[in-house]
Parts: structure tokens; sequence; C-alpha cells
């Protein structure tokens, strides 16, 4: 396959480094200057869980080629870039051109189908993948347990499993669901559990669950964003949402949510989409979420300053 990556932070990087060992032809695009040089230079170096590897032919611009047929482009941007990415690469897409967005949060989606047709886009969900820069053209990858793909309007199609092959024969564990979404609203409640109490407290996924006082603010952020998903009808493989979030913790106690490791690289977070989704739900449906208006504030006002 023709892979292009834009987006090219952690996630991003793994992405095209096994996508490129297992034989596809990838690009990859990202406006750090720094990294696309590093990258052109010496290769991307990721070390870690899925093994050392340099990937040493990727096609590195900050630009998105204009000219080359892609069949497939991973949206790997924070929540808050994709819009930018959908009018990226819209001059690029035809009607076989697969377009998987991956995420944390929620709302990332309604941006891109703003400029990419909407039959044209999967999305994706990281479960337990971990992943940091160490510095410019360097990985390295924590954990990876699993990613989930969908059709946009759910269902399983045949593109649909050819990605999931694709994704798997490059060394992922990646599985195809019929109902995407379901599973983006279930990362969403424990993103909205960890993300801003971890980054506003500074403290791991297991300090927090460890506080009595901390854990009390989380779960406060957890029981809000249920009840929104319950008033928007959303199905929901559990019944019991801090059972839920507790056992999920419990598998990560020494990771730092993105957005904390965000905050401690002064840079800003993707707070719109997760805590502060829940605040702009609350509103939309008339329902008080403190909690999480709370932690929203306090994470924007941190981030007064940063880039």
């Amino acid at each position: 396959m023709n892979i292009l990556v834009y987006g090219i932070g952690a996630m991003g990087s793994i992405y095209a480094t096994l996508l490129s060992k297992a034989g596809n032809n990838v690009y990859v695009v990202d406006k750090w200057q720094d990294h696309i040089k590093a990258i052109k230079e010496k290769g991307l170096k990721v070390e870690g869980s899925s093994g050392s590897n340099i990937a040493t032919n990727l096609i590195a611009s900050d630009l998105v080629p204009k000219k080359t047929k892609f069949n497939l482009i991973i949206v790997s941007t924070k929540a808050s870039g994709v819009g930018r990415a959908g009018f990226d690469i819209k001059d690029i897409i035809n009607n076989d051109t697969i377009v998987l967005t991956i995420q944390n949060g929620l709302g990332s989606s309604d941006e891109i189908i703003n400029y990419i047709p909407q039959s044209n886009i999967l999305l994706g969900v990281a479960d337990g993948f971990g992943a940091s820069i160490i510095e410019p053209g360097r990985i390295h990858h924590n954990s990876m347990k699993l990613i989930r793909i969908g059709e946009f309007s759910g269902g399983i199609s045949k593109r649909l499993k050819l990605i999931e092959a694709i994704w798997t024969d490059a060394g992922f564990n990646v599985k195809a669901y019929g109902d995407i979404n379901q599973l983006i609203w279930e990362k969403f409640i424990c993103n909205v559990t960890f993300s801003a109490p971890c980054t506003v407290y500074n403290c791991t996924v297991g300090e927090l669950m460890k506080s009595e006082q901390l854990w009390r603010v989380a779960i406060g952020c957890t029981k809000e964003a249920h009840q929104i998903a319950r008033l928007k009808d959303v199905p929901l493989s559990f019944n019991d949402p801090i059972k839920y979030v507790k056992e999920f913790g419990k598998k990560m106690p020494n990771a730092k949510p993105s957005m904390l490791l965000d905050h401690l690289s002064k840079r800003k977070s993707e707070i719109d989409f997760i805590n502060g989704r829940v605040e702009m739900m609350g509103k939309e449906l008339n329902v008080e979420t403190p909690y999480n208006f709370m932690m929203s504030t306090i994470v924007r006002k941190k981030e007064e300053n940063f880039l």
C-alpha cells in the first residue's frame, strides 16, 4: 500500500515505522521541522515494546504530497489538529482513498467531515497504547495493547477487514468492530476520568486512584460523562462506570495521560475534546457538569502561555 501518516508525533511515528517495516510505501507529514529533518537524515528510530526498529525509507515532508495516490491516509494528530489535517488532504482524496483517523476524546470526527466525505472515513481507538518522544527522530514505545477500528457509519465492510489485515501484518493487535462509536465513548469516559485530574494534580494514574480526595474528583468527572452518554442513548458494554474506569486504571498505574505529558512539555492539550467536551455537551443538554467544568477551567488556565 501507499500510506500517508499525517501527524508524526509519538503515536504516528510508531504507526509509520511498523507499517514501513511490513513493506508498505510510507510517507510522513508533520509541521515539526526538527523531527522531519532528523527522519530524513538518520531515519526514524522506535524503541520499546515493539522492539528496536529504524525506518530509513520513510518519505518525510512538512507538506502533503499532491501527486501521489494513496490507498490509506492515517490522521494521527491531536484532536485539535484534525480539522487542519482534513483541509490539507482534501485535494488528494478520491473515491477509493481510505482515511483512518485515530484520536483521543470526542468531536474530532466532526471536524474532518467538513473536508472529507464521510464515506471515505474509518475511525480508530487506541487502547493501552503509550508512546513518548525522546528527541527528534527517536521515539519510545511504552505499551501496545489493542487498536479498534470501524466504519464511520457502522457495520463490517471488506475495506475494514483489509485495513485490519494490513495493520495485523505490521505487528499491531487490531480488531474491526461493527459499532466503533460505542468503543469511542467507552474510551472517552476513561479519558475524562484520568486526563484532566492527573494533569491538574500532576500525578500518575495510580497516584490518582490511591488518593481518596483526588479520586473523588476523578469519579465526579466519570459520573458526569456517563450521565451524558445515557441521555444520548449511547450503548455501553457496562452498567457500572466506576467499576469500569477502576479496571482500566489498574492496568496502567504508572501511566501519565497524554494531557499531563503535554503540560510537562508546555504544550496545549486536547482538553476541549475530553473533559471540555463533557462541559459542552452538558450545556447543550441543560445538565450541570461541575467537576468537568472545574477541571477544564484549570487546565485551560495553565495553558494560557503554552504553544
